[in-house]
C-alpha cells in the first residue's frame, strides 16, 4: 500500500520525479531511453527505477533485450493526482523541457508490442 509519507519521500528525488514526469507523458519507456533522456548511466537510472518499483509507483515487464516501465495501474488515484499537479509545475521549467525535447525525438526499441493502456485505481 502507497502511504502519502513514502510517495513522497520517493518523489523526493530529482532523478526519480524526473522518470515519473517522462512517464506521464508516454505511457510506457525502457531503461535505453530514460538512460538516453536523463543523460546518465543505466546503473544509475536503474538503481532509481528500482526505488521506484520498490515503492509501487511503477511496475515492469521484459520483451526480449528490454525492460520497460509504466506507471503502476493500481495506482491510488490521489497518486495520479498529485503527479498531475506536479507536472503542470515542471513543464515549464529545466531540466524537464530539455527531457520532454529528448523524449520527442526517441526512436522506439525494436519492440512492437504496445503496453496495457493505464487504468487509475479509484
Amino acid at each position: 500500500m502507497i502511504t502519502p509519507e513514502s510517495f513522497t519521500r520517493t518523489l523526493a528525488d530529482p532523478t526519480r520525479l524526473r522518470i515519473l514526469m517522462l512517464l506521464l507523458q508516454k505511457d510506457e519507456l525502457c531503461v535505453c531511453h530514460l538512460t538516453s533522456i536523463l543523460e546518465m548511466v543505466q546503473p544509475k537510472v536503474s538503481r532509481h527505477l528500482a526505488v521506484l518499483r520498490e515503492n509501487k509507483l511503477l511496475v515492469d515487464r521484459r520483451s526480449g533485450l528490454w525492460i520497460h516501465y509504466r506507471l503502476n495501474p493500481g495506482l491510488p488515484i490521489w497518486c495520479y493526482k498529485t503527479l498531475q499537479a506536479l507536472s503542470n509545475g515542471c513543464m515549464s521549467t529545466e531540466p524537464y523541457t530539455n527531457d520532454q525535447k529528448r523524449l520527442n525525438k526517441l526512436d522506439t526499441c525494436s519492440d512492437s508490442q504496445k503496453a496495457p493502456k493505464l487504468s487509475i485505481a479509484k
